[in-house]
């Protein structure tokens, strides 16, 4: 009996799993949620310290590390690995295209572009460092204001998220080890990932993955409200957000119960339907050759820009916009990491390493820049050449910045109704997906690589995440949580750098395809003769 079979000791209600997981990571979350709702205050002061201190002294890391993820990503497009498949070599994918990209991109960012796109340039068009004094709310900060929030939602977080699940789908289905975040740190632990150090490495994973998403839902369920309230008139109240919780706790346990290829893929692929109609609406009706115009220069101005803006540290210790939002920004795709790159992992079975990092690079780090183009180019016109009002509803109320956009852009309430109520569904069904995604991943953690879980424990997981959620919405401590996940992202990246290593070293005593062999001779000028496998990694019996 293997290891990981040997590691699925529960019975009863905790069968196939891994009891100190299953276990261990209900406590864990229980714990945090006590503790932030019964000493808030004290709560607050914890994460909100540790977070300014990583802020002011390790921005440098987090840039570092970020920009190195992105570098090393681009490596293996290019690299002699690039034709090995996540899998046996016969392997094909089991999605199409549109469907794993409409998956990846629903998980990863669906809700919070969705939720960003406009405040956030907003935000940066009224003043950053970048911008110089005397320069806020003009076409040139517009410039900056769009350069910097498609930055923060461009290639430096989707490299992150392609290494972590690119490290994952390798050790799963290439080399037999449990789909889950243990597996990543073989090469180093061994067998001893079976024990204490792979429990740490997994109860992180759904540490980040739980409260990173009750946040999100939280904070999500006030944005719909928002919506709600401005095309029905229901009250904007701390009861209607919890019974919207509720309801989309209720849908995403439905589609996770449904299974991956059917809930998930569907509601993913209606998703991605969803956003090119409401996209190809804000170009329609508002300023369509204005917005045709900033999708050119945009591109070209982040793709000049990224190297630059993705080493850039602030000279200023007493400045705090870094913090705030490009270190916040990247301790956010960190402690999404073990989630999105579990789920992408999921879904990539039969790629190849190539593929799988171009397409998790490139398309949704171009749909993004799109989106936040056409969304936020769109506020931008507003306020430059038109009677503005959008900066005024951003810093009355974030959660308003979509609806008092399209409201603004037309003087036909037909149109408005219509492109509100698409929003509408879409801040819903992104929702749903980036829920029952979590939920799917969780239970895959607390069974030990299990791609079907059972589904009591996915009706257990998707009800735990929306009380979770409703909890400290109720008890006002979604900020204080966020700030933690963000906080837990710090020890996690420790484990990715350790991870990728794991992966670097045993890409190196991989037998290369020949066709792999001898396009890499092509470029280089060596021998097309496969390389001798190089003993880097300890072997797993029967697997690696």
């Amino acid at each position: 009996m293997d290891n990981k079979k040997l590691m699925l000791r529960g019975s009863g209600l905790l069968a196939r799993t891994n009891p100190v997981m299953a276990i261990g990571s209900g406590l864990l979350v229980l714990a945090f949620v006590l503790f932030t709702v019964v000493v808030p205050e004290y709560a607050n002061s914890l994460y909100g310290n540790i977070k300014a201190f990583i802020a002011t002294d390790l921005a440098w890391y987090y840039v570092a590390f970020m920009s190195l993820a992105l570098m090393l990503s681009i490596w293996l497009v290019f690299s002699r690995y690039g034709d090995i498949r996540l899998g046996k070599d016969d392997d094909r994918p089991e999605f199409s295209n549109f469907s794993w990209f409409s998956m990846l991109f629903g998980a990863g960012i669906g809700i919070g572009i969705l939720f960003w796109s406009i405040a956030e340039p907003i935000y940066h068009f009224q003043g950053t460092p970048l911008i110089e004094a005397g320069q806020e709310k003009t076409v040139a900060a517009a410039q900056v204001a769009m350069r910097v929030a498609i930055f923060h939602w461009g290639l430096h977080g989707w490299a992150l998220f392609s290494l972590a699940g690119l490290t994952l789908a390798y050790f799963a289905y290439r080399k037999g080890l449990p789909l889950s975040i243990r597996s990543s740190l073989y090469p180093i632990f061994g067998d001893r990932i079976y024990g204490p150090i792979g429990h740490v490495a997994d109860l992180l994973a759904v540490f980040g993955t739980v409260f990173g998403i009750a946040t999100s839902l939280g904070l999500g369920a006030q944005q719909i409200n928002a919506g709600l309230n401005y095309l029905v008139g229901i009250e904007v109240s701390v009861s209607t957000q919890v019974l919207l919780i509720a309801i989309i706790s209720v849908l995403s346990t439905i589609s996770v119960m449904s299974g991956l290829h059917k809930g998930i893929r569907l509601l993913s692929e209606i998703n991605m339907k969803l956003t090119m109609v409401i996209l190809g609406l804000f170009v329609v009706v508002g300023p369509t050759a204005y917005i045709l115009g900033a999708l050119v220069t945009n591109l070209g101005d982040y793709l000049v820009h990224t190297v630059e803006l993705g080493f850039w540290v602030d000279p200023d210790p007493k400045s705090e916009w870094q913090g705030w939002w490009t270190v916040f920004y990247w301790g956010w795709w960190i402690a999404w990491a073990p989630f999105c790159g579990i789920f992408i992992a999921r879904i990539s079975k039969g790629r190849t390493i190539r593929e799988f990092v171009l397409g998790v690079l490139v398309a949704p780090t171009l749909l993004a820049a799109v989106w936040i183009t056409i969304f936020g180019n769109t506020a931008m016109y507003l306020e430059l050449f038109g009677n503005g009002g959008v900066v005024e509803a951003v810093n009355k109320d974030t959660t308003m910045a979509l609806f008092a956009t399209i409201e603004l852009m037309t003087e036909s309430q037909a149109m408005v109704i219509l492109m509100a109520c698409i929003c509408a569904i879409l801040l819903v069904t992104y929702f749903v997906t980036s829920s029952d995604s979590a939920t799917l991943v969780i239970c895959t953690l607390i069974s030990m690589g299990e791609t079907n879980p059972l589904p009591r424990y996915r009706v257990f997981w998707g009800a735990a995440i929306g009380a979770v959620a409703a909890v400290l919405l109720l008890a006002g401590g979604l900020k204080a949580l966020q700030t933690a996940s963000i906080v837990a992202a710090l020890p996690f990246s420790f484990i990715l750098i350790m991870a990728i290593y794991g992966l670097l070293a045993s890409l190196r005593a991989e037998v290369l395809p020949q066709r792999s062999a001898s396009r890499f001779a092509r470029f280089s000028g060596r021998s097309s003769d496969p390389e001798p496998e190089v003993p880097a990694v300890t072997p797993v019996p029967g697997n690696i």
